[in-house]
């Protein structure tokens, strides 16, 4: 990795830190410790899924115009201004406030990040760029959580307000680190599509672009979308899981992602990515069978817990392979120069999702058990079938990148049948 790439990294570390640090608390600190009621926590949760609707269409067109350096520091700052006024805030208003800036913040920052992981890559590097990305974000949201969670006190609200101070700070040390990126220009996958104006027209014409897209929407609905509502309802109320095992597999997934990101990387790289995120849609159709077993069959409590802990490391390991492939792909589906706006929708169609996610699965997996088992496992099967339609709208190159290699000399040529 160059400079630029490790401070990128450093980036993704400290924000997914920050994050980790403040939002696994929220609901407790607006509900019980500011002592504004459930229905303000809800909607603090429901103004962090808005915000970033909101923000993510404007988003691209700036990274675009200005490039994304310039969007990440705006981000942070405004990151860092909603966090530290959540900290102090004592009302419902400034709560809603602060909690909309902090999410608008958070949400411009992926596309950014990814954009900029994009310009200091190339298409043999950008996979481990991106694997490395997700395992750096998992850890940073781990330890993050764990800091939190010993700093914290229900009691005391003031110990909720040095929590989201650091987590200013952090968005503020992050401003300087990534202020002294020199972003080079990257090289690009000569198969992609040719360049023009940016706009959603001209993203909306891109047929791989838009099957891609709705291949994601259904990835984070049927996984993200369910780990914190529908799935551990689920596990809670049909297989009697205490919380202390739902934590138990919270760190069973991250584990996954943790131990198993680079073995994995070494199988992914060298096959096609359709056929690696259509394999995904097996082992999750897998995890959700799993699942089934854990609340729908007739084992002991130990047996249950077993097999629901599993579910979890389960979907780790289809997400440690979707990381090198998928926000590859993205950027290798982009026009050049169109890389934040094509990141910016693909984090669009995914706040879509997780938003969509818990509304449906959480009072699903909580009443309706063998309705949502089954309904899961078919949009699990239903990965895969959109994998592999999608893998027909693809390049060579698109879908096996690693055939660009064989285009470039050996010792630094220009690419086979390029003009000199």
């Amino acid at each position: 990795m160059g400079a630029a790439m490790r401070r990128i990294h450093v980036g993704n570390a400290l924000s997914a830190f920050g994050l980790g640090f403040t939002v696994p608390y929220l609901y407790v600190y607006v509900a019980q410790v500011r002592g504004l009621g459930a229905m303000t926590a809800g909607l603090v949760l429901a103004v962090f899924a808005v915000a970033a609707l909101v923000v993510l269409p404007f988003a691209g067109r700036a990274i675009v115009r200005r490039g994304p350096l310039p969007v990440l520091l705006a981000a942070l700052v405004t990151a860092a201004l909603g966090a530290l006024s959540l900290g102090i805030a004592s009302s419902a208003a400034a709560v809603l406030v602060s909690a909309s800036l902090l999410g608008a913040g958070q949400a411009v920052m992926q596309p950014a990040l990814a954009t900029m992981i994009v310009d200091c890559s190339s298409a043999d590097t950008r996979s481990r760029a991106f694997a490395m990305q997700f395992f750096l974000q998992n850890l940073g949201l781990g330890v993050g959580g764990l800091i939190g969670g010993h700093l914290v006190d229900t009691t005391s609200a003031a110990s909720f307000t040095l929590l989201f101070a650091i987590e200013a700070a952090m968005f503020l040390l992050l401003v300087v680190v990534m202020a002294t990126v020199r972003m080079p220009h990257a090289p690009r996958i000569e198969d992609a599509p040719a360049a023009g104006r940016g706009s959603w027209k001209q993203l909306m014409g891109n047929r791989a672009m838009v099957q891609l897209c709705v291949l994601g929407f259904v990835l984070f609905f049927a996984c993200y979308g369910q780990f914190e509502s529908g799935l551990s309802a689920y596990g809670v109320e049909a297989a009697g899981i205490s919380t202390s095992a739902l934590g138990t597999a919270l760190a069973a997934n991250t584990l996954m992602i943790v131990v198993a990101q680079f073995a994995v990387l070494r199988f992914v790289e060298r096959r096609r990515r359709s056929r690696v995120i259509a394999a995904v849609g097996l082992i999750w159709a897998v995890a959700w069978i799993v699942a089934g077993y854990a609340g729908l069959g007739h084992g002991s409590q130990e047996m249950a817990t077993a097999a629901f802990v599993s579910t979890y490391a389960l979907f780790g390991l289809g997400e440690a392979m979707l990381s090198p492939t998928v926000a590859p792909l993205v950027a290798d589906l982009a026009p050049e120069g169109m890389a934040g706006q094509y990141n910016s929708a693909f984090a669009l169609v995914k706040q879509l999702a997780l938003a969509v996610g818990p509304a449906v699965g959480g009072p699903l997996g909580a009443s309706l058990h063998a309705p949502y088992i089954v309904a899961f496992l078919v949009f699990s099967l239903g990965i895969t079938v959109l994998a592999v339609r999608l893998g027909r709208q693809l390049t060579d190159v698109q879908d096996q990148p690693w055939l660009a290699r064989s285009r470039v000399v050996a010792r630094g040529g220009a690419p086979v049948g390029a003009d000199a």
